[in-house]
């Protein structure tokens, strides 16, 4: 029978930051990164839902399948970004 040696890191107490402050702090940065990227998509959804009512309302100028499509995303995509901007504003 084999012993082998467990080798574990060694945390520095004496380090400038605790590991419970640089966790706090890393989950403070990725809350900020993930609203970012939420009001990224908010946007996103904006301007996604104008482009579907310009379709919805171009006439003849586009194929009637496709402003069919845009007719009824229209409305999926205005609910979509009421109820991510209600959850941002929340702070979920």
């Amino acid at each position: 029978m084999t012993v082998t040696a467990l080798k574990f890191n060694t945390v520095e107490l004496n380090s400038a930051e605790s590991i419970a402050e640089k966790m706090k702090r890393l989950r403070a940065e990725a809350q900020d990164s993930a609203r970012t990227h939420a009001q990224a998509f908010v946007r996103a959804l904006a301007e996604l839902e104008m482009l579907a009512e310009d379709i919805a309302h171009g006439g003849e100028a586009y194929p009637v399948g496709i402003r069919q499509a845009a007719t009824r995303l229209g409305p999926d995509l205005a609910g979509a970004r009421m109820n991510v901007t209600s959850l941002l504003g929340r702070d979920v």
